[in-house]
């Protein structure tokens, strides 16, 4: 009997093909719109990630914070220096490299190029420490730092903001940095990532020393940035940084920080929430043509149990019960959700595809978003599939044979 149901389910769809297929739309669009939005909130949170990871996971950044003393807003009780990051690697045994940077804003220029680009003293271990990597040429050494030689090393956007096309030309070739002649040692390659103040790459590296007294004429630190030896260490880095720092700066144990550490890791996380609140967000939003869907199925099923009143009438004059008649309407009603799903399925994949290969936007499809939506395409089959169903189980055979 179940297999005779089936049969005659099916057999009113294809009878009725062009009135499924537009009925099967709102399913198709609602599944497929899902399945894009997913592809991109996913992308989207997987290139966030990735870039993060770039600056390092591991790689902590103290810096000079305002304070607020009962209520009142003031300037940080002392400045970074040098002597922070010697405390940092005398007192944490969990880090293992420390690197203080000075940098400032100042014109670059190259023959006929200029602009102004992020100027950063740094010393020679920074690549490891901030995850950059070498693109050509070399980087500059502690000879160079304490001989406070002016030699650079290009980040990627400084490349292309002065137009060049072949990195490794440029290696050798003067550039003057503040109207200082510097020559040209080293490229980095691009990290593609930002650092909360515009990007990494827009950056240009030469000595500390170099910079401390030709360039920035300051013993001030803007930033020192500390690698720790593990992720499951940073914790403890951190507390040892802390200490050391409140040390260095003769602090009380009953005044505040007059410093901030920023863990990336973190910073990750909080973004890893945010992406997947957006991508939440998204497929919410493209779910809501799926419940259009869903109550344009209920619709047509509620006029075709109107239209084959008399044919219910037949079968249950020859024996056909309430429940075979619910569950013929329902298979029905389940079948065009299915079939929905699946064409939403394929276009949904088609559409992640063309939007990534066609305008290079991010996008990332996995097994479990095209599990949700097909289920989700499944129960909206049967949840407004059921009211019809019930319906037509319910009608008085007498009644029914009567109707006209």
């Amino acid at each position: 009997m179940r297999l005779e149901t089936f049969n005659i389910a099916f057999s009113a769809l294809r009878a009725n093909w062009l009135r499924s297929l537009l009925t099967m739309l709102g399913i198709v669009i609602g599944v497929a719109a899902v399945i894009a939005m997913i592809a991109l909130g996913n992308g989207a949170q997987r290139s966030v990630q990735q870039r993060i990871e770039r600056l390092g996971t591991t790689t902590l950044q103290i810096n000079a914070t305002w304070i607020r003393m009962g209520g009142v807003q003031l300037n940080a009780r002392k400045r970074l220096t040098r002597e922070d990051a010697e405390q940092i690697e005398e007192r944490a045994p969990h880090v293992l490299a420390v690197e203080p940077q000075q940098d400032k804003m100042l014109q670059l220029q190259w023959g006929n190029k200029n602009t102004n680009i992020r100027i950063v003293g740094a010393t020679p271990n920074f690549t490891a420490v901030r995850k950059f990597q070498l693109a050509y040429g070399r980087m500059f050494n502690s000879s160079d730092n304490l001989g406070r030689q002016r030699v650079a090393v290009l980040g990627a956007g400084a490349l292309t903001q002065l137009g060049v096309v072949n990195p490794f030309a440029i290696i050798g070739q003067k550039v003057r940095i503040g109207g200082v002649q510097f020559t040209v040692i080293g490229t980095l390659q691009a990290k593609g990532a930002g650092n909360g103040f515009g990007s990494e790459d827009d950056q240009v590296f030469i000595p500390f020393f170099t910079g401390r007294f030709r360039l920035f004429k300051t013993d001030w630190v803007g930033d020192i940035f500390a690698l720790a030896s593990s992720e499951a260490d940073l914790p403890r880095a951190t507390t040892e940084i802390e200490l050391a720092m409140r040390r260095s700066h003769h602090l009380r144990a009953d005044q505040p920080d007059d410093f901030r550490i920023r863990n990336r890791a973190d910073f990750l996380q909080t973004l890893g929430d945010a992406t997947k609140v957006f991508t939440t967000l998204l497929a919410g939003i493209a779910a809501v043509s799926l419940l259009v869907g869903g109550i344009g199925i209920m619709n047509i099923m509620l006029v075709s149990v109107t239209e084959r009143t008399r044919e219910i009438g037949i079968r249950k004059a020859l024996g056909a019960t309430k429940l075979n008649i619910m569950f013929q309407f329902l298979v029905e009603a389940v079948s065009l959700s299915l079939l929905g799903g699946m064409i939403g399925v394929a276009i949904g994949f088609g559409s992640a595809l063309v939007l990534r290969n066609a305008f290079g936007w991010n996008t990332a499809l996995g097994p479990a978003s095209v599990a949700l939506a097909f289920a989700f395409a499944s129960a909206v089959g049967v949840v407004f599939g059921v009211w019809p169903a019930r319906r037509a189980a319910s009608l008085d055979p007498i009644e029914a044979l009567r109707y006209e």
